[in-house]
């Protein structure tokens, strides 16, 4: 297995003979809601967009897990995961092969990946997005994501994995408080899925936000305090955070059980 961060919520997850595009923002600005007065984000530093994607899988309908402009960059064949709100958005740019899957249902891919939805960030009253385990039959490799740091109970029954993808470190607005949970909920994905490796994501290294509330969007936390904080709770995990755009292999011997 081989993972890509690519700044922000992106990855490449190459896994199970699948390159797989996760939550991308790759091209142009972040607007939520056709709003950039409110916020925007400007990457510094813009990525290309991997070539020969089998599979893109979306875990929130919000323009910074599915964000149109890059969407509409990819080709609409190309087959799309998503959560049930994610799978509006890609309908209405156009794409063909669509699979929206609720909490707890299952998709198989090429006869050797499985993906499971399981609840993931509650970003409205009514709506909660997903989290994804997904698991290499042939390799018995399986790895966890959710990009807001909310951990379902329910992965106690699914664990242990190999690796998790979790934000490390909060994101925070006055008044609000945490929009991206931090140490607190990451130490919780360990204690339920016991992963052999933690990679850090949410926290775009290269980018800057703009507009009325982009200013006020504070960090708390660092990857040397959390990797701490394992040492301290006598966790075996390591903390892995590849640069952007650096490929990250996850030996098979590695992880072997």
């Amino acid at each position: 297995m081989h993972l890509t961060w690519l700044d922000n919520n992106a990855w490449l997850i190459e896994m199970g003979g699948q390159r797989i595009l996760l939550d991308p923002w790759l091209v142009g600005a972040l607007v939520f809601g056709n709003m950039p007065w409110l916020v925007k984000g400007v990457s510094l530093q813009p990525r290309s967009i991997p070539e020969n994607i089998d599979l893109i899988l979306l875990s929130q309908g919000l323009e910074d897990h599915a964000h149109p402009e890059t969407l509409q960059q990819l080709d609409r064949q190309i087959p799309v995961v998503a959560s049930s709100n994610a799978a509006k958005v890609v309908e209405k740019l156009g794409f063909r092969h669509i699979t929206p899957l609720p909490h707890g249902a299952e998709q198989t891919i090429a006869d050797r990946l499985t993906i499971q939805a399981v609840p993931g960030a509650v970003v409205g009253p009514f709506l909660t997005e997903n989290g994804y385990l997904i698991t290499d039959r042939s390799e018995n490799i399986r790895l966890y994501y959710e990009p807001h740091g909310f951990h379902s109970e329910t992965l106690q029954n699914l664990g242990p994995v190999d690796v998790v993808i979790a934000p490390i470190v909060a994101s925070k607005l006055p008044v609000v408080g945490a929009i991206v949970q931090g140490a607190e909920s990451a130490l919780r994905a360990v204690e339920l899925l016991q992963p052999r490796f933690i990679l850090p994501t949410a926290n775009g290294s290269q980018v800057k936000f703009e507009g009325l509330i982009g200013p006020l969007i504070t960090e708390e936390g660092s990857v040397e305090e959390f990797r701490r904080l394992l040492v301290q709770k006598q966790y075996a995990t390591q903390v892995i955070a590849p640069n952007p755009g650096e490929r990250f292999e996850v030996e098979r011997s590695a992880i072997d059980r």
